[in-house]
């Protein structure tokens, strides 16, 4: 019996999946497989993962949304505690949905994870007090390859949830902050990413 179930191109995006594992829980606890390479092959997901990366982070914090050009990753994303919004942003030039964005609420409680193939631009906020995310990549960090997309593009258009404040012109957080009245809170580099006109596509 399978310990996955993979829904294939979310939100309309070709070679995006969403990853459901099969939780088995008793009054100990519970066991699942957040990893098998077999049934993700039958699935169609051949990728080699080289490397596993851990973010911790508070309520308000936006991460993203980043790529790698020359050494563009797959990436397999997942909440082992807490709850984030995962977005996705297609950035290759020849696909149908160049532009077009998806996200899912990942979580503890979900257990979901986000299958992101090569040539997306990726980030996520958190929703939680905390969150701690977990994900894999195909290929290494390169500190001189990063590039970036502005999180808060209007042509993109991503609707982040609980997020209010209007768009400055800029990817400043300025003005920004959650329905709670938590700020916003993104790096200052990621406070600089133009938006997708001016964006490397792949």
């Amino acid at each position: 019996m399978g310990q996955i179930v993979v829904e294939k191109n979310i939100g309309g995006i070709e070679g995006v999946c969403l990853i459901t594992p099969t939780c088995h829980g008793d009054d100990r606890g519970y066991f699942m497989e957040t990893y098998n390479q077999r049934e993700l092959q039958e699935a169609g997901i051949c990728e080699v993962f080289v490397q596993d990366n851990q973010s911790k982070s508070v309520k308000g914090v936006l991460r993203g949304l980043h790529f790698q050009k020359q050494h563009p990753q797959c990436k397999l994303v997942r909440v082992t505690r807490g709850e984030v919004f995962d977005v996705a942003v297609d950035l290759r030039k020849d696909s149908k949905t160049y532009g077009k964005w998806c996200g899912q609420i990942l979580s503890e409680e979900n257990k979901q994870q986000l299958f992101i193939p090569r040539g997306f631009a990726h980030g996520f906020l958190v929703l939680s007090d905390e969150a701690e995310f977990c994900y894999k990549v195909t290929d290494f960090w390169h500190p001189n390859d990063e590039g970036g997309l502005a999180w808060n593009d209007p042509q993109i258009g991503i609707v982040w949830p609980q997020v209010t404040g209007d768009y400055p012109g800029d990817a400043s957080a300025a003005g920004y902050q959650l329905e709670d009245k938590t700020p916003l809170t993104i790096a200052s580099k990621d406070q600089k990413w133009q938006k997708l006109q001016d964006t490397f596509t792949f």
